[in-house]
């Protein structure tokens, strides 16, 4: 009995101590500097940051889940310009502003006044439109996590729950502190892609046409909360919501995954919508120069 014991506290000490060391870890990577040559920053959300596209960038904190296929880091690559990457999975507009994010400062500064573009995909988390999504296609989905959705889970926020008005001044509220930072930069805000198709729904996204309807209206309203923000500001807007129409995740060539069958992360960018954003981008950049 008294090994037993012994050994039971080894086990919870052990435990312990690597809960302990994880926690520091998520600390210390949160509290770093980004380091690099400012010249391009890229701002924002999962959305952003590329979540499910391949190998971790560079210096990336665990939790942000930045990847190099992301389309900060593919426009980068296509237009040779040094990177400064801050986007971070789970971030609201709020943490881009202001931090808090897993330990780490507002991201807006990373900025310096020698910053030329800036890139900012935001404010899907705000109004939970993915989280409510995936939470949707759990509940109906005959699996651990579908069993936890209908017993846990109080279902998706109400529509006046949603703050879109909060973010769009919080949009606008990033471009003007952007504009004070680094005066001579391109701001460039880029809309989540369309996710669910036009109407209907399909197997392929794993929620019933009633949930489809309510989801289409949060996705379009984030989208013209967005719009609102780049017209108020005078910033670049890549709206790829628009422009990617016919690539929601219910078509042929998808840009963005469903709940089944996803080739990276449910309900986020696939391999070729990143790339369409990379292009859409590179496109609005040339015709404003």
């Amino acid at each position: 009995m008294r090994i037993a014991t012994v050994a039971g506290l080894a086990i919870l000490g052990l435990v312990a101590a690597v809960a302990v060391a994880g926690f520091l870890f998520v600390v210390y990577q949160g509290k770093r500097t980004p380091v690099g040559d400012p010249h391009y920053v890229a701002m924002g959300s999962s959305f952003a940051a590329g979540i499910g596209l391949g190998a971790r960038a560079p210096d990336s904190p665990l939790l942000c889940m930045r990847t190099l296929n992301s389309y900060p880091q593919q426009l980068a690559r296509l237009l040779d310009l040094p990177i400064v990457d801050v986007t971070c999975s789970g971030a609201v507009t709020d943490q881009v502003l202001r931090g808090g994010q897993f330990f780490q400062r507002a991201q807006l500064d990373a900025l310096k006044p020698s910053t030329k573009l800036v890139t900012i995909t935001s404010g899907g988390n705000d109004v939970n439109y993915v989280g409510d999504l995936s939470f949707m296609a759990a509940r109906n989905s005959a699996s651990a996590s579908g069993w936890l959705m209908k017993r846990f889970w109080k279902g998706p926020l109400q529509p006046g729950q949603r703050k879109y008005a909060n973010v769009q001044g919080d949009l606008v509220a990033f471009v003007r502190e952007v504009r004070r930072r680094s005066p001579t930069a391109r701001v460039v805000i880029v809309t989540y892609p369309m996710i669910l198709p036009p109407s209907g729904t399909c197997p392929r996204l794993n929620i019933s046409e009633e949930q489809a309807n309510a989801m289409r209206e949060v996705g379009e309203k984030l989208a013209e909360a967005t719009r609102a923000a780049a017209i108020e500001t005078g910033a670049t807007l890549v709206d790829m919501q628009r422009l990617g129409a016919d690539h929601h995740a219910c078509s042929q060539v998808p840009w963005v995954n469903g709940w089944l069958d996803a080739q990276g992360t449910r309900f986020h960018p696939t391999l070729a919508g990143a790339r369409a954003t990379v292009e859409a981008i590179a496109e609005a950049l040339r015709q404003g120069a």
